[in-house]
């Protein structure tokens, strides 16, 4: 796989903004069939950071509901990041 087909997309939330910060943690959605030393690899190469660990969860898309028909998100993985000491990875660093 290619790197950058591994790694769909930052997730930006209240939670992970936290984590990033206390924890020096950063939240992926990537790709469901990636698996964890491909996930490190592939942040390693985009970002040109190190990376202490990774954790990765599928998560089970929710069921939603409009009237009478019943229909399902899509399922997709996400995976945790624990990068070393003193490496970050800004996202918005000029706005």
């Amino acid at each position: 796989m290619i790197q950058y087909e591994i790694i769909k997309r930052p997730l930006l939330t209240e939670k992970t903004t936290i984590q990033k910060e206390q924890f020096n943690q950063v939240t992926f959605e990537v790709d469901p069939r990636a698996n964890r030393i491909e996930i490190q690899r592939a942040i390693e190469q985009i970002f040109g950071v190190k990376v202490l660990s990774t954790r990765t969860m599928n998560m089970k898309g929710k069921i939603k509901r409009r009237g009478r028909i019943i229909g399902q998100r899509k399922n997709w993985k996400k995976a945790i990041v624990t990068l070393m000491p003193g490496e970050k990875i800004d996202f918005f660093e000029g706005a």
